[in-house]
């Protein structure tokens, strides 16, 4: 008579079950407690250049102008193609012939997609970049938003863009000075929240971080006496890098 195979030994399954056990519990505590909060800990690191950064613009006047609502992280390159691809415009530079031709499309209701903006300033120099959407016929109603490349770069060389989106609603006299302006509409915060959609529809946003109560007030004037208000929240872009 052939012999019965020997029982299997239930010690030896289940010394081999918590060796398994262990294993995977060193895995688990491997990933939760060390690479994922390494990985978090890369990504939302804060920017140096967020370190006693500004908060408003100046006009060339030395007025204080628009306050900056949002920045991003990124090279010219992948700033320029995400916005580009979230449908903005880079406006035009602002010289007598652009400044003739927006008049002139603003009195005839005449469409100026790549219309300039004013300067504004901040590190000392007027915008690096503009860009612009329009809304209406015309160039006296339009988003815009300007765009200061920050001096300092992050640990993976990558500069910070410091960004002042506001919506311009008309046409007008600066209450500070009687010059002809834009004026702006006081809910800055849309103007952020739908910039920052935009790129995220558009496929071009790696991560966002909020720095918040950025702004020292919830509310203030700009160089034109336009009033503004905000959360004081500042959202941190960080870019997917273009090809």
């Amino acid at each position: 008579m052939a012999d019965s195979p020997a029982p299997h030994p239930i010690g030896s399954s289940l010394e081999r079950d918590g060796r398994w056990l262990v294993v995977a519990l060193a895995l688990w505590a491997l990933v939760a407690y060390l690479a994922l909060p390494m990985l978090w800990k890369r990504h939302e690191k804060r920017h140096p250049a967020l370190d006693n950064a500004p908060h408003v613009t100046l006009t060339g006047s030395l007025i204080p102008g628009d306050p900056l609502n949002l920045s991003i992280v990124g090279s010219q390159q992948d700033l320029v193609a995400a916005m580009t691809a979230a449908h903005w415009d880079l406006a035009d530079s602002l010289n007598l012939r652009h400044s003739l031709h927006i008049i002139e499309s603003t009195l005839l209701h005449r469409a100026y997609e790549t219309a300039p903006v004013s300067n504004l300033f901040l590190f000392g120099r007027r915008e690096d970049l503009a860009f612009e959407k329009p809304f209406g016929p015309d160039p006296s109603k339009r988003h815009h938003v300007r765009f200061w490349k920050a001096p300092t770069l992050d640990e993976q060389g990558r500069p910070l863009w410091f960004g002042a989106v506001t919506f311009d609603r008309s046409v007008g006299f600066s209450h500070t000075t009687g010059q002809i302006t834009h004026h702006i509409a006081p809910d800055i915060d849309t103007e952020r929240d739908a910039l920052l959609s935009e790129l995220q529809a558009a496929g071009k946003v790696d991560i966002v971080t909020w720095e918040n109560d950025f702004q020292p007030q919830a509310e203030g004037h700009n160089g034109g006496g336009d009033p503004w208000h905000t959360d004081r929240r500042l959202p941190v872009i960080t870019l997917k890098s273009a090809p």
